[in-house]
């Protein structure tokens, strides 16, 4: 039988484990610190339980009170996706000295922007509705890959800040900010009690569902509210049917006049011509030249092409890791439906994606490797060409056959 020391020694060292997860510090009293030396949780029969801030402030503003004395009322929380501790206490202290008085209320748009286009800016402007002059954030996706995401993220928030000046001060960019999870555990950090989160109506179920199963878990909001921007139409004209999807299909079939119209008219034609040559660019296509299916590049209007890639087991397996286009979430499949996966992530998190809103993960260096690792075995050229890419060395040789003898 375990004496009572071993038991307190376990419990210990499980909130010793979590804490040196989210990068806090212990001040030797049972309670633990951030990076800025704030204590923002204690020890609770061996789990790391957080302060509610509020509380905690009321608690400091006491004089001569011990900081650990007071045992907090907050729910326990699973270690949160990883997001540097540094990152979100320097994204803080720029909130606290951007506004004396920050709101309650934190209205947030997440998407790929993979390019921005006219169409965005009716989410943007549904976003800046929502938020009732409140504060409101817009973070593009860090994902980069030839097929589905062609710009960098430097250089798609550029042109966002462009072609949505009104907007420019909202637009965030954060290399920590990768998925939804990130987001919302950030805004619950900085102190927010509830949130509004703007997406396209196609998206709506996905993200309240998943928003709200996990608050109290990783995040911690008296409300959660996602709201529709309104009905998406693929087939419509104009600003209702534009699609980052339809542009990379302008830019694969060479049709700048139709890449032009899915950009706002505020951007002047060399810009345009640029992100058009840019987005060519980064999709890795020859002018005229097809360099992959419409399938994989914008799959909504390629759907059997997709489909029957799936059911042939050709893309999507079982154990895969792949990305959720739409939240930024990356799992492995542990499960194949019709249409659809079930994933978790690596912190054991759940989550369904439709076969069209995902991809599979890759390695980002400054930029994907855009080889499947089925394809970077070990002695092979493909390899070593993405070892290449990865370490941005260009002088690596193959001399595995160098002495061999010849027969």
């Amino acid at each position: 039988m375990k004496s009572f020391f071993q038991f307190l020694n376990e419990a210990e060292s499980q909130a010793s484990m979590q804490a040196k997860k989210l990068n806090l510090k212990s001040d030797g009293h049972g309670s633990w610190m951030d990076t800025r030396g704030n204590i923002v949780a204690t020890t609770d029969k061996g789990k790391l339980v957080f302060i509610d801030k509020k509380k905690a402030k009321a608690q400091d503003d006491k004089p001569q009170q011990a900081r650990g004395a007071a045992t907090p009322e907050a729910k326990p929380k699973k270690s949160a996706p990883q997001v540097d501790q540094k990152k979100k206490a320097a994204t803080s202290d720029e909130a606290d000295q951007g506004s004396s008085e920050q709101s309650e209320v934190l209205t947030v748009a997440f998407g790929r922007f993979n390019p921005p286009t006219v169409g965005h800016e009716k989410l943007l402007s549904a976003a800046k509705k929502a938020s009732q002059g409140g504060d409101l954030k817009i973070y593009p996706s860090r994902t980069q890959d030839p097929k589905k995401n062609p710009l960098d993220p430097d250089m798609k928030v550029s042109y966002m800040k462009k072609m949505f000046p009104d907007y420019e001060e909202s637009i965030i960019n954060d290399d920590e900010m990768r998925s939804i999870f990130n987001v919302l555990v950030t805004a619950s950090e900085q102190g927010y009690q509830n949130v509004n989160i703007v997406v396209g109506s196609d998206r709506q179920a996905e993200f309240e569902n998943l928003a709200t199963k996990y608050n109290g878990e990783l995040y911690d909001f008296d409300e959660i509210r996602v709201i529709s921007a309104g009905v998406r139409d693929a087939d419509a004209e104009g600003v209702e049917g534009m699609s980052a999807s339809k542009m990379r299909k302008a830019v694969m079939d060479d049709d700048y006049e139709a890449f032009r119209r899915g950009t706002p008219k505020s951007l002047d034609d060399g810009d345009t011509r640029a992100l058009f040559d840019a987005v060519r660019t980064g999709m890795k296509m020859k002018k005229k030249k097809v360099a992959a299916e419409m399938w994989e590049i914008a799959p909504r209007y390629d759907q059997r092409g997709l489909r029957e890639n799936y059911v042939k087991g050709i893309i999507y397996k079982l154990g895969d890791i792949v990305e959720n286009l739409n939240t930024g979430l990356i799992g492995k499949i542990i499960r194949r439906g019709t249409n659809h996966l079930i994933c978790v992530t690596e912190e054991n998190y759940m989550f369904k994606s439709w076969i069209r809103d995902v991809m599979e993960s890759v390695v980002n260096y400054p930029g994907p490797s855009g080889v499947p690792g089925n394809q970077r075995e070990i002695g092979t050229d493909k390899l070593r060409s993405y070892a290449m890419r990865s370490t941005g060395t260009t002088s690596i040789k193959n001399f595995i056959n160098k002495y061999k003898i010849k027969k």
